[in-house]
């Protein structure tokens, strides 16, 4: 699968809501894709409802064609008021072009793909010294 990188084409920053979240993952169970939630239930459990960022990470090509994309989500998790996570789950290329973008602008990209950078490595609460 290669890594979509922020120059290409492709490359996307989407904020969707917890309910275009849940048809995500139905669609992902419907059609038996490995990298997403066990059950509807289980993401109930993790993400708490409101916004989700999501963007695409990696694509799977077949034939030159892309089959499916590998997507971060950023979402504040189920159960703690502060805390987030950041989970994979493969979405269909339609659902991806159908997501409306909030990344048009080249600054607010960047800070999009730093943001999930940083998310993505892990982020901890510090003391300052």
């Amino acid at each position: 699968m290669p890594i979509i990188r922020s120059t290409d084409p492709d490359f996307c920053v989407c904020e969707i809501s917890f309910d275009a979240l849940l048809v995500i993952q139905a669609e992902a169970e419907s059609r038996g894709w490995a990298t997403r939630w066990s059950s509807v239930e289980a993401l109930r459990g993790q993400v708490k409802e409101g916004a989700v960022l999501l963007r695409p990470l990696m694509r799977e090509e077949r034939g030159g064609v892309v089959r499916a994309y590998r997507c971060l989500l950023l979402f504040a998790t189920a159960g703690d008021q502060n805390a987030g996570g950041v989970a994979t789950i493969d979405l269909d290329p339609a659902m991806l072009e159908s997501l409306e973008r909030i990344d048009r602008d080249p600054d607010v990209r960047r800070a999009l793909v730093r943001m999930f950078s940083l998310a993505a490595g892990g982020i901890s609460m510090i003391s300052k010294e």
